[in-house]
């Protein structure tokens, strides 16, 4: 036997930590999902792993989707910040683009997580050709930074105007503070976010700065927490765009792991759809606070350029393109001002947790409300928190919260939660499908996370979905997801340009220099590859316009030429909008490269049950249920004993340790072969 072997990946979530174990040699994979520890969430994820895993030697990787970075952003407890900027231009963070928080009201108020007296402001100027006008003074900067840690500041964030047509100024600044500055926590926007637009330069980078003590110090209590145990691998952290980062990288750009734990939902979404030869999904992650959707079409995720973590927080580096509402299993239902239910986005987290955790919480959730309908078994609570949900407590929470005030039983009461939880969920399913010019009908979901599998026959009604892929293990999909996670580092660099005027010899050799770069960093990693993908997109646009369109380009060993580039730009302008615009010049504004460093592929047949049995010797239990207004008797069958090929009728229920599923009436579901279960109209 091997000294290393187990890969280990690990998702942290607001209320569970889920632990994913794959031994290299056997194939076996083993699940663990233990309470998330708020206060750190590394004692979670170090305790998960010891439930697996005795040898912390053996394990050859561990693998992290984290939103420590997102909580702090959410719940603004990031380190104490201080700006250095260019004179007059302090307000930028503040002033933002021309948008408000509610979009019918006429007032709104934003905090910057940087006040105004720690945004600084240095003479300097830079043109935006790149031609220095005024050169910045490195002892103005010393002092300023000087001042800047006198009142507590953790963190520096240097970002000067136009410094992404010459970063020349804020690195003689960089230079002049790291003289003085007490740690390694100093951020430059150039180095961050070379792109053009003040804003969205200035937004990233201060958050960078803003994360990067948090972040550091987690890593670090992290990486103490396994090495104290044994652990001498390799640990990487999921990025917001789906790769996987060092811990060095993370500690320089902690930006990037804004929405890190989704992010490897999607992922693995990618590949399980993939492995069964599906390449439409729009994945469902359902956990205890959020509701995540992310779209894949023709087996590619959607990467947007920047994201808004809240209102003002905005972040502009690459990142799988996931729409997040507050629905989950903790989503507080109420009755609001207007006498109208409402579900989330409140939520009871972890702790206290729904109601029928019985530590304190008297307000009912979504999931005391599947509850009290039956879905959920009293004496198998998943994640191990519990030995017993109290069901009283859970009716009595709906009854007195939602009963009452709408004249409904009990059980309409819950079933009543339910449907306005999934009308919300509907909502969010048709905003990254059917807005955004895709059939929702050629798509399947893919429920994951603890509550997924339970709401999803509902969403397929509601939307018009084609059907379901659940995976062999929802609730821990987005841990499986870190450990088939590829490598993967992006640049972007702003060009502002026409198109007809650009020099395509020095683009070319220019694109090609990034590449090499960024493969340097990869091989740093010291991980072993498949293969390595280099992929190189323009941000372009006609003139006269502002949003710019992303075209993918193939470089060939010859170059770019001018006529390569406009017909990239036709086809995904074409493909984009329908139309082309004649006789109308266009823009590059922007270059981007990423640098894919392929893992070794994940064989998904290791799911698939090596013995299983008839469906019909799979049931545990005959439960009764309250389904559309009447109470029925369903079957429970032990969804991890079937074998493949066998199928349940709805509607019924399947049991397994980390979620149930709900089977709706008019739905059918067959094992396949890797294991998933494929939930369809009965026809």
């Amino acid at each position: 036997m091997s000294k290393n072997r187990f890969t280990v990946g690990v998702d942290v979530g607001g209320t569970y930590t889920d632990i994913f174990v794959l031994d290299t040699e056997s194939g076996e994979v083993g699940i663990a999902k233990v309470p998330t520890t708020l206060d750190d969430q590394s004692r979670a994820l170090v305790a998960g792993i010891k439930q697996k895993i005795d040898n912390f030697d053996e394990i050859t990787s561990v693998i992290h989707g984290t939103t420590t970075g997102t909580n702090a952003l959410l719940e603004r407890k990031g380190a104490k910040t201080g700006i250095i900027t260019t004179r007059g231009f302090r307000d930028t963070l503040e002033l933002r683009r021309r948008d408000r928080p509610k979009t019918w009201g006429l007032r709104g108020q934003f905090t910057p997580v940087v006040p105004r007296n720690l945004r600084r402001e240095v003479n300097e100027r830079t043109l935006a050709d790149g031609a220095i006008e005024t050169p910045v003074d490195p002892d103005d900067v010393a002092a300023v930074a000087r001042t800047l840690m006198e009142e507590g500041c953790e963190a520096l964030c240097i970002v000067f105007i136009n410094s992404y047509a010459n970063d020349e100024n804020e690195l003689r600044a960089a230079a002049a503070a790291r003289e003085v500055w007490h740690n390694d926590f100093i951020t430059v926007s150039s180095d961050v976010l070379p792109e053009i637009r003040e804003f969205e330069r200035t937004s990233t980078a201060t958050l960078n700065a803003y994360l990067q003590p948090l972040i550091s110090s987690y890593v670090a209590r992290l990486d103490k927490g396994l090495t104290s145990d044994g652990f001498n691998g390799e640990l990487l952290i999921v990025q917001s765009n789906g790769g996987l980062m060092s811990v060095d990288t993370t500690t320089t750009y902690p930006v990037r792991t804004a929405l890190s734990g989704p992010a490897a939902g999607v992922r693995a979404a990618q590949a399980i759809a993939g492995a069964a030869g599906i390449t439409d999904i729009i994945t469902c992650d359902l956990g205890g606070t959020s509701f995540d959707v992310s779209l894949i079409s023709k087996g590619r995720t959607t990467l947007a350029a920047q994201t808004e973590v809240e209102f003002g927080l905005v972040i502009r580096t690459p990142m799988i393109e996931i729409t997040t509402i507050g629905a989950g299993g903790g989503s507080i239902a109420r009755i609001d001002a207007g006498g109208l239910l409402q579900v989330g986005p409140e939520s009871a987290g972890s702790d206290p947790g729904p109601v029928c955790y019985g530590l304190g919480n008297q307000k009912p959730t979504l999931t005391d409300a599947n509850l009290v309908l039956g879905r959920i078994n009293p004496d198998r609570p998943i994640g191990g928190k519990l030995d017993r949900l109290d069901m009283e407590a859970a009716r009595k929470a709906i009854d007195h919260e939602i009963g009452k005030p709408l004249s409904l039983s009990t059980e309409a009461a819950a079933e009543a939660v339910l449907r306005v939880a999934n009308a919300r969920m509907a909502d969010a399913i048709r905003l990254v499908s059917i807005e955004r010019g895709h059939d929702p009908t050629r798509f399947f979901a893919m429920p994951f996370g603890g509550g997924g599998s339970l709401q999803m026959g509902a969403l397929i009604k509601e939307c018009g979905l084609r059907g379901a892929l659940v995976p062999r293990y929802p609730g821990v999909t987005s841990a499986l997801g870190c450990v088939v996670a590829d490598m993967r580092h992006d640049r972007v660099k702003t060009v502002n340009q026409m198109t007809s005027e650009v020099d395509t010899d020095g683009l070319s050799q220019t694109l090609k220099a990034e590449a090499q770069s960024l493969q340097a960093l990869l091989e740093r990693a010291e991980a072993k590859f498949s293969d390595i993908e280099i992929q190189y997109e323009l941000d372009m646009l006609y003139l006269g316009q502002s949003h710019t369109v992303a075209v993918p380009v193939a470089m060939p060993d010859s170059g770019l030429t001018q006529d390569i580039i406009d017909e990239a730009f036709d086809s995904s302008y074409l493909s984009s909008y329908g139309r082309l615009l004649d006789d109308i010049p266009t823009r590059i504004v922007n270059y981007r490269v990423a640098v894919i460093g392929h893992r070794p592929p994940f064989d998904m047949t290791v799911f698939a049950p090596e013995s299983g049995k008839d469906a019909k010797d799979c049931i545990t239990e005959m439960r009764s249920i309250f389904e559309g207004g009447t109470r029925q008797e369903v079957p429970v069958f032990d969804r991890l004993a079937l074998g493949i090929g066998e199928t349940v009728k709805g509607p019924c229920l399947l049991e397994q340790m980390d979620t149930t599923i709900f089977v709706d009436p008019g739905l059918v579901g067959k094992v396949d072969s890797h294991g998933n279960l494929m939930i369809e109209r009965v026809q």
